[in-house]
């Protein structure tokens, strides 16, 4: 009889552990890869120059980036101006872990969609994207530096021989832009 309620007290213990094991565990949580964003996270300052054909001169633009709920990607709203026009930019930066790439999918207000594969290698982030442009292939490769916290370099290049000679189309520097204290 001791022996039968010693089994039946271990096999009451080992169902309550195992329903315990396979209880959910709550929402999944961004990991390592998907925090590094948050460098990006805050007001920018962007002040530079095109060299691009036909676009030549200086750029600049205003940006502000944040985390979207949940944890697993940054948004970022930029108002720019070029040597072609205004235009506005709202940016998604995430990081598929099947790929092991960063992903940054851009909508401007000139109705383009640009979507890019992206890795960090330091202090250094590369973005490509592969797109046709009248009816030609052609790849780009955005470069951003970080110098500092609140600094970090951009060099935008383009290739249409499939990325083994590369044209620099824009170079510029974001500076953080910290918010005054407030008056007492």
């Amino acid at each position: 009889m001791k022996r039968i309620i010693g089994s039946v007290a271990i096999c009451i213990l080992l169902l309550g552990v195992s329903i315990q094991a396979q209880a959910p565990q709550g929402p999944p949580k961004p990991g390592p890869e998907v925090k590094r964003l948050a460098y990006f996270v805050g007001n920018w300052k962007e002040e530079g120059k095109s060299t691009a054909h036909g676009m030549t001169g200086p750029v600049s633009s205003t940006q502000k980036w944040e985390w979207v709920s949940g944890g697993f990607f940054i948004v970022g709203h930029s108002d720019n101006k070029s040597p072609v026009g205004d235009f506005k930019i709202m940016t998604v930066l995430g990081y598929d872990p099947e790929t092991k790439m960063y992903t940054n999918n851009a909508f401007d207000s000139w109705g383009d969609l640009i979507t890019a594969k992206g890795n960090v290698s330091g202090d250094t982030w590369t973005w490509i994207t592969e797109t046709m442009m009248q009816g030609k292939p052609m790849k780009t490769r955005l470069t951003e530096k970080e110098v500092s916290k609140a600094q970090y370099t951009l060099k935008y290049e383009s290739s249409t021989d499939g990325g083994n000679t590369w044209t620099s189309d824009l170079e510029s520097t974001f500076t953080k832009v910290v918010a005054a204290p407030a008056a007492k």
